[in-house]
């Protein structure tokens, strides 16, 4: 009996040691991953900046974030433009950056940075295909990761998205995804809005015909950026590189959906199901694709989808489903060029049992979103006494908005110029956000099951479409 207590003892002391081993391990890796907002503490690595969306990031500086920036990516033309973004927010007249490049140029691009690893923070906004294989490589070497969407542009892929977020986890780094229309001001008021039972009422589940949730999404392959007209990578026409529309701005549409019906709840796979989709292409001749790339023809790997001398991308795609019950529609559609004084633009509906909140973003809003709140079912008199003190209580967050009667039943909200910042100033908004979650050590409780949710709404709708 007292060998056995003796071996008891050693194991005990054995498995004590093991563990304690293993939590100091963890707890240093954690330690090592950990933030406290000091000046230059993230360090960033841009991987492969083949899309604009990855100079927008440093359209803005952060004290946070140290100037160097070391950029990994093949020789060509995606990492030249990307310099000469940044270069020309250097070199601007108003509020310059001081932004300073360190480029690796070469095909062992992903490995090189994996090895020398010399910044905390990889930033990723370019080729949709290579994504999901560079956001698990980065986070299995324990580096944070902010990516633009999509992080995942198949069903076949979606497996290895799912375990980059079970990696994250392990290595105690960040994976987050830049959500700039959370911060556009439209769609922040019609969330707030219809968190108040007294206006909105509950959201109704709505039917397949006529969703509770409908978010539409349109897009142009030319347009400006930063007042300079966007040149466009070749593969960006190439679905099976850049996604198809329904895996890729839906993404966006996506999220809004979750985000406003259901805020801060944690959502499962469970909760989806896809009841139709649909995809269809917009025809690029070749003027237009050389208008959008300097090229004057199509490279090999567009030939599939040529038919004569159109192009036919299948960017447009719609998605009906539910989540807990309620039906929602996501629908993204791209013309080539916007009419005369328009740009990308959103259109969103919530129907409630008292109210809708609907963004309109047409001709007569001269291509601006406006928000429109509209009775329904409601005593009008009685409607109106709820509404306006619902937005002066709103007021106090956001000073200044307004509501102004114009129908009988039909209000629109008057928002001040300041609130307007623009899509390309969300994505400061977005990465100041992940600064602090970095600071945190942590996203927000929903954040991670239900960005797996939207990519996986996304690439399910794909599935669906393609049958």
């Amino acid at each position: 009996m007292k060998h056995l207590s003796t071996a008891a003892v050693a194991l005990a002391i054995l498995f004590s040691a093991c563990t304690g081993g293993s939590q100091k391990s963890t707890d240093s890796e954690k330690e090592k991953n950990m933030f406290t907002g000091a000046k230059g503490e993230v360090k960033i690595m841009t991987l492969d900046p083949g899309h604009f969306h990855a100079a927008l990031v440093q359209k803005s500086m952060y004290d946070q974030v140290d100037p160097l920036v070391n950029v990994y990516a093949p020789d060509g033309v995606d990492v030249v433009d990307h310099l000469k973004r940044i270069e020309g927010y250097n070199t601007r007249a108003e509020n310059p950056t001081s932004w300073v490049e360190k480029v690796y140029k070469g095909n062992d691009y992903l490995e090189k940075m994996l090895r020398e690893k010399p910044g905390n923070v990889m930033v990723t906004a370019g080729n949709n295909g290579k994504k999901t294989d560079y956001i698990l490589k980065t986070v299995e070497a324990g580096i944070n990761v902010l990516a633009d969407k999509p992080m995942v542009i198949s069903p076949e892929e979606f497996p290895k998205l799912e375990k980059a977020f079970q990696v994250a986890e392990e290595n105690g780094v960040l994976l987050y995804d830049i959500m700039t229309e959370r911060h556009e001001i439209t769609t922040m008021l019609q969330r707030e809005l219809s968190q108040l039972p007294e206006v909105f009422g509950t959201l109704q589940k709505g039917t397949a015909e006529n969703p509770a949730i409908t978010k539409e999404s349109v897009h142009h392959f030319f347009k400006y950026v930063s007042g300079n007209p966007l040149k466009r990578p070749a593969w960006y026409f190439d679905t099976k590189q850049q996604g198809e529309g329904i895996v890729d701005v839906n993404t966006h549409l996506v999220d809004l959906i979750q985000w406003e019906a259901f805020p801060e709840v944690v959502l499962s796979k469970e909760d989806v199901e896809i009841v139709s989709a649909k995809h269809w292409t917009t025809d690029i001749t070749p003027e237009m694709f050389k208008k959008s790339t300097s090229l004057d023809e199509y490279p090999e790997f567009l030939k599939k989808d040529v038919d004569g001398d159109i192009l036919k991308v299948y960017c447009n795609g719609e998605i009906n489903y539910t989540l807990k019950g309620i039906h929602a529609k996501a629908s993204v559609i791209w013309n080539f060029e916007a009419p005369e004084g328009g740009g990308d633009t959103h259109y969103s509906i919530m129907r409630g049992t008292k109210c809708n909140l609907e963004i309109i973003q047409g001709e007569e809003e001269g291509y601006k979103p406006q928000l429109y709140i509209e009775a329904t079912d409601v005593d009008p008199m009685e409607f109106a006494g709820s509404l306006n003190n619902a937005v002066t209580g709103l007021a106090e967050t956001y000073p200044g908005i307004s509501v102004k009667k114009i129908g009988d039943k039909k209000w629109v909200m008057n928002i001040p110029e300041k609130y307007k910042v623009g899509h390309e100033a969300h994505f400061g908004q977005v990465t100041e956000k992940y600064l602090q979650y970095l600071i945190d050590g942590k996203l927000p409780e929903w954040e991670v099951p239900n960005m797996i949710v939207k990519y996986y709404t996304t690439t399910e709708g794909l599935k669906a479409a393609r049958q």
